[in-house]
C-alpha cells in the first residue's frame, strides 16, 4: 500500500498528467491478463518516462480486490516557483492583519514543495516609501536611541503615531517627511543609517514571530533594494512611448484598451519619486532575471487586486510574456478577531492568548497527558487551531473569528486534528506499529476499516486539487473526514488478539493514518503533537 510522497524531491516539477486503471488496460489489450499485474504496470510505467508511480489496493467489500495504479509524469525542469508573502511593513510591530497572507503564503508553497516543485519563499517587506519619510523625520523630532534599543518596535510605532497626529494640522512635517523620503531616494548617508537601523531590528523581531509560526523564508527582500531600479524601469516605459506625463506632472501609463486614459496607472510622483508599484515592477522583473521562475504567486489580501491587475498588464505592455504566469491569490478579512485586553493590533497578542487559552483548556480537560513543557504544545495546538479556523472556506471570504470556537477539541477544529494525531501516536506506541509483518488489508473486514482504506487513497487527488486551485479547504476536509473516521473506529476497537495477523494488519492502518495525518498538516503549516 499505498501513497506517493515526494517532499524530499526539490528539482522536479510533478504534476499528475493522466490516470490510468488496470482494468481499462487490461480491457485494451495493453496489459496481459496473466501474470503479476504490479510488475507489468511498472514496466508499461518505465516505458512511458520518468515517471513516479503509485499503486494502491482499493477494497470495495471485503470479498473483491481492485488494484488501481496512478501514473503521474514528471516534467524535469530546474524552473523554480516563486512566492511572495506575508511582507509586513519595518518599523512596526507584525500586525495582526499580516497572519492571513503569511499562512497562506506558506500553505501554498508547501503544497507546491510536497508535489516536488523547487519553491523560492520571499519576504518582501514594506521598507520604503513616504510613510519612512514621516517615520524618519518623527524620529528626529520625537525618536529617542535609549528607548529603541529597550523596545524598539513599540517606540517606532508611539513615533509613527505622535508623528501622524501632529502633521495633521502642521504641514511643516509633511514638507521634513517629503525631504527625508527624497534624502533617502537619493542615498543621502544620515537618512540611510537611520532606515537602515529601523530594518534591521524589525527584521530581527519578525524572524521570532515567524519561528513561533513554524514559518520560514529563503529571502528578505525589499521594496528598498529596488529603488534604484525602479528609476530603471520608469527609463523603459519612456522609450517603449508607455509613459505619459500628465498636469500635475506626475507620470502614468495608460492602461485603457481605447488609449483614451479611460484607465491608467500612476508609476512617478511629480517630484520624480517612485511609488509603490514602480518597485514592484522592478522587483517582478529582478526576480525573473535572477531566479528564471517559471510561475510568480503573490499572496495578499483582496483589497490590492486592481494594484496586481495594473502590475501584469504593464509587464505585458513592456514585453515580458511571462507575466502571463503571475498570478494574485487574494483573501477576505477576519472579522472580530480581539484578546481580553480588547482590539488586537500585533500578531504576538494573537499568538498570546491561543496559547494561555489551549493551556487553560488542557489544564481543566481529564484526558491531557502528563507534558514536560505544556507551553510548547499549547502553542503548537493554538496556532494549529488559527490556522484550520482561516483554512476551512474559499480564502476569498471574510470570516467571523471566534476563540471559543477555534478551541473546541470536538468539532472541525486544529484541536480536533491534533488530538486525533496524538491518540495514534499513544497507540502505537503501545502497541508497535506492525511493521514487522507483511500487510494484507483483506483482513480489515470491517466497513469502517475498509471506509478509511478508501479515503487514504483519496489523499494524493486531494492534492491535485488542491495545486490546481490554491485552496487550503479540500486538504482540511480530506484531514477532518478522515479524523472523525478514525476517532469512531477507535470508539469501537476491542483489542483481543495483539499477535494475529489482523491486529497487525489494524496497527498499519493506525500507522499509515497518522502518517497521513502528520503529513498533511505539515503542508498546512501545523506541527504535529504526538501528546497532549
Amino acid at each position: 500500500m499505498f501513497l506517493n510522497g515526494s517532499s524530499d524531491i526539490v528539482h522536479l516539477r510533478q504534476s499528475p498528467d493522466f490516470r490510468l486503471s488496470v482494468n481499462t488496460l487490461l480491457r485494451n489489450g495493453i496489459l496481459p491478463t496473466n501474470g503479476d499485474l504490479q510488475a507489468q504496470t511498472e514496466a508499461l510505467a518505465s516505458q512511458v518516462g520518468p515517471i513516479a508511480l503509485t499503486f494502491s489496493t482499493l477494497i470495495g467489500k471485503a470479498s473483491t480486490k481492485e488494484i488501481s495504479y496512478l501514473l503521474f509524469m514528471n516534467l524535469l525542469t530546474t524552473f523554480p516557483f516563486c512566492f511572495s508573502y506575508s511582507s509586513p511593513n519595518i518599523a512596526k510591530k507584525f500586525h495582526a492583519g499580516h497572519l492571513r497572507s503569511t499562512i497562506i503564503g506558506n500553505f501554498i508553497a508547501n503544497l507546491k514543495e510536497s508535489l516536488g516543485n523547487n519553491v523560492i519563499r520571499v519576504n518582501y517587506l514594506g521598507d520604503w516609501g513616504m510613510q519612512f519619510g514621516l517615520l524618519g523625520a518623527g524620529f528626529q523630532l520625537f525618536g529617542c536611541q535609549e528607548k529603541l534599543k529597550k523596545n524598539p518596535l513599540q517606540h517606532l510605532f508611539d513615533v509613527y503615531v505622535q508623528v501622524n497626529k501632529e502633521a495633521e494640522n502642521n504641514e511643516v512635517i509633511g514638507q521634513a517627511a517629503r525631504e527625508f523620503f527624497r534624502r533617502l531616494e537619493q542615498q543621502e548617508h544620515q537618512a540611510l543609517l537611520l532606515w537602515k537601523q529601523f530594518r534591521e531590528i524589525t527584521v530581527e523581531e519578525y524572524q521570532q514571530v515567524y519561528k513561533r509560526l513554524g514559518v520560514h523564508f529563503d529571502i528578505y527582500s525589499g521594496e528598498s533594494f529596488h529603488q534604484q531600479q525602479a528609476q530603471e524601469v520608469v527609463q523603459q516605459l519612456q522609450r517603449r512611448g508607455l509613459l505619459k506625463t500628465t498636469e500635475k506632472g506626475t507620470g502614468v501609463v495608460d492602461l485603457s484598451s481605447a488609449g483614451d486614459m479611460s484607465s491608467y496607472s500612476t508609476v512617478l510622483r511629480s517630484d520624480g519619486t517612485s511609488l509603490y508599484i514602480t518597485r514592484d515592477l522592478a522587483a517582478a522583473i529582478d526576480r525573473k532575471e535572477r531566479y528564471n521562475f517559471d510561475e510568480m504567486i503573490y499572496v495578499t489580501d483582496k483589497s490590492q487586486g486592481i494594484h496586481f491587475q495594473q502590475l501584469f498588464q504593464i509587464l505585458l505592455a513592456m514585453g515580458h510574456s511571462w507575466a502571463e504566469r503571475c498570478q494574485h491569490v487574494p483573501f477576505g478579512l477576519v472579522q472580530g478577531m480581539k484578546t481580553r485586553l480588547g482590539e488586537v493590533v500585533f500578531l504576538e497578542d494573537v499568538l498570546d492568548e491561543a496559547r494561555a487559552r489551549m493551556l487553560r483548556n488542557m489544564s481543566q480537560s481529564k484526558t491531557t497527558k502528563e507534558m514536560v513543557y505544556p507551553e510548547d504544545t499549547a502553542e503548537k495546538v493554538g496556532i494549529s487551531a488559527l490556522i484550520v479556523q482561516d483554512f476551512k472556506g474559499p480564502l476569498g471570504s471574510d470570516y467571523k473569528f471566534d476563540w471559543d470556537r477555534i478551541l473546541q477539541a470536538q468539532g472541525d477544529t486544529g484541536v480536533f486534528l491534533q488530538y486525533t494525531h496524538a491518540r495514534l501516536c499513544s497507540l502505537i506506541h503501545r502497541y508497535g506499529d506492525g511493521e514487522e509483518g507483511a500487510f494484507d488489508p483483506s483482513l480489515l473486514l470491517d466497513q469502517r476499516s475498509i471506509s478509511i482504506l478508501q479515503h487514504l487513497l483519496r489523499y494524493d487527488e486531494v492534492l491535485y486539487q488542491s495545486v490546481q486551485d490554491l485552496q487550503p479547504k479540500h486538504l482540511v476536509n480530506f484531514l477532518m473526514t478522515l479524523s472523525v473516521d478514525m476517532i469512531i473506529l477507535l470508539y469501537y476497537l476491542i483489542i483481543k488478539c495483539l499477535c494475529s495477523p489482523a491486529w497487525l494488519a489494524r496497527l498499519r492502518l493506525f500507522g499509515g493514518v497518522c502518517t497521513v495525518l502528520a503529513n498533511g498538516m505539515k503542508i498546512l503549516g501545523i506541527t504535529p503533537v504526538e501528546k497532549m
